[in-house]
């Protein structure tokens, strides 16, 4: 059920609130909520990784087509790790010194 604009406006009311108050704790606890799924994505994209290694070797003489969707596969998985691995790491969208970063505290700042 969606919050009404007297709920959203309280809600965003109370996280400008934590923010100011424990600004430490409150980015412990956006970080830690991201590690939780970071960690099950890594894993299926290293599956997919193998999977595309797979099917990169074993068609790659018979059927090129399906070779190729394999290293798609592969490309694709090791963006996602390697994207999870730099979030984990604090590189990127969440670095203070990105442009993500700084608008994002802009907007949370507001």
């Amino acid at each position: 059920m969606p919050l009404d604009d007297r709920e959203q406006r309280i809600l965003e009311e109370i996280e400008r609130q934590f923010y100011a108050d424990d600004p430490k704790l409150a980015e412990t606890v956006r970080d830690a909520r991201l590690a939780a799924g970071s960690g099950r994505q890594a894993r299926w994209a290293v599956f997919g990784f193998v999977v595309g290694l797979g099917l990169m070797i074993g068609f790659f003489t018979r059927i090129t087509w399906v070779a190729l969707v394999g290293f798609g596969i592969m490309v694709a998985s090791a963006v996602t790790v390697s994207s999870v691995v730099r979030r984990r790491a604090g590189v990127g969208v969440s670095s203070p010194g990105s442009l993500a970063g700084r608008m994002r505290r802009r907007w949370r700042d507001r």
